[in-house]
């Protein structure tokens, strides 16, 4: 293709490109590159390298990559916005959030964690009681997976040669399931959200009261003591995000309840991304560290009591300074 053909064939383009790029520069980070600027910046440099290819003159060569530099610059200037936009929630607006809402969270996890307890005392009191929230087979299948003999801790046998990294992703489906179930069932004015966060509180509280009474302590609670820090902390804070949207639909105050649901949804959303997070370390520390059999039990536990202060520490503190990422 001659030169004078490919200019007009691809000139509008190179235009248009120009002009986004023209306004971009101008905003100063206030504008986003928006839908398609990648595309748009891709067929910008094959066209260059086209041109270098079929040696057309500088007067074409040069002007194209002007634009594919500034189209590359203002590429990865939005995509560090976007990475210092997540970092600045990591680090400060979600632990920030998490205070914001501590009512909710008190309830959540007053719910949650006292039913576990409770449950955990009872159970270890009175054996049968076990078998009033937890089937028979899935007993013997929990003493199977905690008992100190078992190569891996915390795996059924069928499971008991898959590799730590799909043990990962089971982890992570496992948890998000949980989490999203307790979260999603707050439309129904919250109630899902009271029934899930006592459901998991009994059934979690029932197999420990259990693993513990038999004697299978020793390696239940090493297992759990690490990954719990994230994994049950998670648990609760997507109760109360799921109460956040159940309280919208009982007390909306003066808006309609479409409305305040829409408002307190913005809230529970940025809440469960925290969440996913939690779970997302949860899942590799329970595959990558729990499950192993070498590590002391003291050891174990001196790592767990490190990892619920590190937690408590982050949600407490984080984001009080004023150097924190906005």
């Amino acid at each position: 293709m001659k030169q004078s053909q490919f200019e007009q064939r691809h000139q509008e383009s190179w235009t248009h490109f120009g002009e986004r790029l023209e306004a971009l520069e101008r905003s100063r980070g206030r504008s986003q590159a928006g839908d398609g600027f990648t595309e748009h910046y891709r067929q910008v440099c094959q066209h260059l390298a086209l041109a270098q290819e079929r040696g057309y003159s500088t007067h074409l060569v040069e002007p194209l990559q002007q634009l594919a530099m500034r189209g590359h610059q203002q590429l990865y200037r939005h995509r560090s916005q976007f990475g210092a936009q997540v970092l600045g929630f990591v680090l400060a607006d979600f632990p920030r959030l998490v205070r914001a809402e501590w009512r909710l969270v008190a309830l959540a996890g007053g719910l949650f964690f006292g039913s576990l307890i409770v449950m955990g005392l009872l159970v270890h009191a009175f054996p049968d009681l076990i078998y009033s929230v937890v089937s028979p087979a899935d007993v013997t299948e929990m003493e199977a997976m905690y008992d100190p003999a078992a190569r891996r801790l915390g795996q059924a046998a069928e499971r008991g040669a898959s590799a730590d990294w799909l043990m990962f992703g089971y982890y992570i489906m496992h948890n998000i399931g949980i989490a999203f179930q307790t979260f999603a069932s707050g439309l129904l004015f919250g109630l899902g959200s009271l029934f899930f966060l006592l459901f998991n509180g009994l059934m979690i509280g029932a197999v420990a009261g259990h693993l513990t009474r038999v004697g299978f302590g020793e390696t239940f609670w090493p297992f759990v003591v690490g990954h719990g820090a994230f994994e049950l902390t998670a648990i609760a804070l997507a109760g109360a995000a799921g109460l956040k949207l159940g309280w919208a639909l009982l007390a909306p105050g003066p808006l309609r309840r479409g409305e305040a649901l829409r408002i307190a949804a913005k809230t529970s959303v940025r809440l469960i991304g925290g969440v996913m997070l939690f779970l997302l370390i949860a899942a590799f520390i329970e595959a990558y560290w729990s499950s192993m059999t070498w590590p002391h039990p003291v050891t174990k536990y001196l790592v767990g009591a490190a990892l619920w202060a590190l937690v408590a520490a982050y949600l407490t503190f984080a984001g009080r300074t004023a150097h924190a990422p906005d």
